[in-house]
């Protein structure tokens, strides 16, 4: 705790700390001349005198009470500060979903180490990217979860992103549903400037007979709603497959109803052919969702310098009470 506080402790004045060389300097003159100044008595014998007492210990006690006055005072001229730096953002955000697949094609190794690892990273750069604007996470396979509402708390959404994992949920593909999610979750807390969906899959509706919104008819939700749908189309290098653990056919990729879903919202579609395609079409995102913040910082300054005052103050009159008392010295 004590090493915290010395490690905050800046000094407004640094060109007195140069200074404090002078205090062993001055130790070092004092007991050089210390002999010289002396007086002398030359005596036949010395038996019966040669005792020592506690006055003969302390005697060099007022010297160095008088050297730590003089240090505190050098010290508190220099005037030790602790800053505290604190920031905020401020401003008008935008209401986002992230909307991610975690079907089991999404472990093909097509992207390093592989597609969820690679959507995950650079989801979690892209809110790191937007300080002001609220964020939610819903996921899909063969059915559709939310794991975080929204929220300004991104580090909540953060941890989600990291955990997630395929066969987090049955498997599968429903797009439409994962669609529908997202837009509920925007359409269930306030109203924002704009409301965005980011759905990123690399597969087509795989509908199993428990589906309850098909894609098109969550469509018309987000259109609806007024809700702006991006969306992302993972599909690696169909060569670079050739030589992965996973095979996942890209072929499988939905393009024209990922088209059409952006389209109609007044979004866009992007194919992401590897993570740094994918780190891309995040930025191109980011770029063209733009949220009005200002960052505001203030510095709050505490003076230290009164507590070396109040110490040079103490160590001047313990100095003074001992020189005067117990202490005193007759010529």
């Amino acid at each position: 705790m004590l090493y915290d506080y010395f490690q905050n402790i800046t000094f407004a004045n640094v060109w007195v700390l140069p200074f404090l060389i002078m205090l062993p300097v001055i130790v070092w003159l004092r007991y050089t001349t210390l002999g010289k100044i002396k007086s002398t008595l030359t005596l036949s014998t010395v038996q019966g005198i040669n005792y020592r007492t506690a006055k003969n210990y302390l005697v060099h006690v007022p010297f160095w009470l008088r050297l730590l006055v003089l240090a505190c005072l050098l010290l508190a001229l220099a005037r030790p500060q602790i800053r505290n730096v604190q920031s905020r953002n401020k401003g008008e955000g935008i209401d986002i979903v992230l909307c991610i697949d975690v079907s089991g094609s999404m472990l093909s190794q097509d992207f390093a180490p592989n597609r969820l690892e690679a959507a995950k990273s650079v989801a979690v750069d892209f809110v790191k990217s937007r300080p002001v604007d609220r964020f939610a996470l819903v996921t899909f396979s063969g059915e559709s979860f939310t794991l975080s509402p929204l929220t300004t708390n991104h580090e909540v959404v953060l941890q989600q992103i990291k955990s997630l994992k395929s066969g987090m949920l049955q498997d599968g593909t429903l797009i439409g549903e994962g669609l529908a999610k997202s837009v509920e979750r925007l359409s269930s807390v306030g109203s924002a400037k704009s409301k965005v969906v980011i759905l990123l899959t690399d597969g087509k509706e795989e509908a199993p007979d428990t589906r309850i919104i098909d894609p098109l008819t969550a469509l018309q939700i987000a259109k609806v709603k007024g809700v702006k749908v991006y969306t992302v189309g993972m599909a690696g290098d169909p060569m670079a497959q050739r030589y992965t653990q996973n095979f996942t056919r890209t072929s499988n990729l939905d393009d024209a109803l990922l088209q059409r879903m952006a389209r109609e919202t007044g979004g866009a579609y992007f194919k992401a052919r590897d993570k740094e395609g994918l780190e891309v079409i995040y930025s191109q995102i980011d770029r063209l969702e733009k949220s009005s913040f200002e960052r505001i910082t203030k510095t709050r300054v505490e003076e230290q310098f009164m507590y070396l005052l109040l110490a040079a103050l103490f160590f001047l009159f313990l100095e003074v009470i001992l020189r005067y008392t117990y202490l005193r010295s007759f010529p």
